[in-house]
Order: C-alpha cells, then structure tokens, then sequence
C-alpha cells in the first residue's frame, strides 16, 4: 500500500465555476496547492481576472469569466476552456445564486435565476464536458472527477425563506446520486459537498457574524478555507475514488444538531 500520492492533484486540469470567491476560490487555492492546473469562471470578469491574478502564485490558474447559467455564456466559456485543455479531470460546479423573499410574496424570476444556475447549469455544464471528462479518464490513468457543491439547507431546514435555494440544494443532492450511478461506468466519479457555515459574500452571517454563529455549531466556529479544500481535494484525488453519488456535509455538526 502507497499513501503518500493519495492527495496529490499533480498535473491535472480542473475547472472551478464560481472560482472567483468564497467556496469557489477556497477549492481552487486548495488544487492549486496540491500541483492541479485551475481555471476559474465567474460572471464578474474583473473579480475572475482578479482572483486568478492572485492565484497564479501558486501555479498555474487561468480566468474564463462568462455567465454559465446561460446556454451563450456557457458555450463560451467551454470553448475557451477548450483553447487550452483537450482533457478535463476535475469539474466542480460552484457557482450559485440564492434568493429570499416571503411565501406570499416570492417572485417567479426568483425561483427561476436559482433553479436555473443552481441545478440546470451544473447538468448541462456536466453533460457538455463529458467528452473532455471520459477523455480524461480513458489516457490519463486515473478517474475524473465532478464534485457538486449543495449545502445543509438541501439536507435540512432553516428558517430563512430562500424556497427555491432549499429545493434547488435538495436536488443537487439528488441528482449528485443519480449523474454518480450512470457516469462511473464512464469513469467519472461524482460526489458532492454540502458546506455549512463558511465566510463568504453569500453566507454574510457567516462572514460579519462569526462568533454569534459559532455558538450554534457543535464544532464551536465556522468552516475555514482549509476544511473546504481538504473536502475537494479528498474528493478530486486518488483518496476519493471509491465514493460514487455521496453528498458530504461539512458543517461542524449542524445538520444533525437540526434533527
């Protein structure tokens, strides 16, 4: 038995979608770090060119801004993908939208920019770049990977009234079980992330009130930047291999302590 390599990411490609900040830069730091070549999409181009500026210290990071929730958008940012990889490794669908708004008054275009972002973009994105990923799989010598990232409000219930984010989580979770059975037999193992509390722009309590939140978290503090790498890199590397359609909660404990 070897260990020594199980964690390694070297020399593969992997594209992170909402890479430009919060969870979605914490992984792309995370492959970087482990010897992965990164690209990082967003819908900001001057947040995406930013951060991958930043990035680039530590390997190799490109920037392809563009709006994926889009069929244009995402067509665009597939094909510049392309100008640059002919294989893919590693696909994690970050990128997510969130909306809240009362029952009797949640808007349509509410549910929809979530749904469309949160849950149609990830297949369609996934579906797109199955070539690259089975490509991926069949010469590099190793298993692709999708990691999907949900979150505990798809497992349990808040109080917030963010309808179509719970529902949109709760089927990324799902779907993460249904993409892993059929895309194994592609070697294409898929799995999924479902963060708690962790510091970012969508997750301002989180951010602006860490210690008032931590009281709630069994672990006693919110997620770092270290605790969601080492999620995706688990999931990315060699280590991951033999977990197939599982949505990992990594919250410090707060998806159970909500029964």
């Amino acid at each position: 038995m070897d260990t020594t390599s199980l964690f390694s990411l070297e020399g593969r490609a992997a594209l992170v979608t909402g890479g430009s900040r919060g969870i979605g830069r914490m992984i792309a730091e995370g492959f970087l770090r482990q010897g992965a070549r990164v690209y990082i999409t967003a819908r900001k181009a001057e947040a995406c060119d930013q951060t991958a500026r930043e990035l680039s210290e530590l390997g190799t990071c490109v920037s392809l801004p563009g709006d994926i929730a889009s069929p244009e958008g995402m067509g665009d940012v597939v094909s510049r993908l392309r100008e640059h990889e002919s294989t893919l490794d590693i696909l994690v669908n970050n990128a997510g939208a969130a909306w809240g708004a009362p029952f009797d008054e949640f808007p349509e275009n509410g549910w929809d920019k979530v749904m469309d972002l949160n849950v149609k973009a990830l297949f369609f994105l996934t579906q797109t770049l199955a070539p690259e990923l089975r490509e991926a799989a069949a010469a590099n010598g190793h298993l692709a990977k999708v990691v999907n990232i949900a979150s505990i409000d798809g497992m349990s219930v808040n109080p917030g009234e963010t309808y179509s984010y719970h529902a949109s989580k709760a089927a990324v979770i799902h779907l993460t079980r249904k993409m892993g059975l059929r895309l194994i037999e592609d070697g294409i193992v898929v799995n999924g992330i479902a963060p708690g509390a962790f510091a970012s722009d969508m997750n301002r309590d989180a951010r602006d009130h860490a210690e008032e939140i931590k009281s709630s978290i069994p672990a006693g503090r919110i997620g770092t930047p270290e605790d969601m790498a080492a999620a995706a890199i688990y999931l990315a590397s060699r280590a991951g291999d033999y977990v197939v359609g599982t949505t990992v909660a990594v919250d410090g404990g707060v998806t159970w302590a909500r029964g």
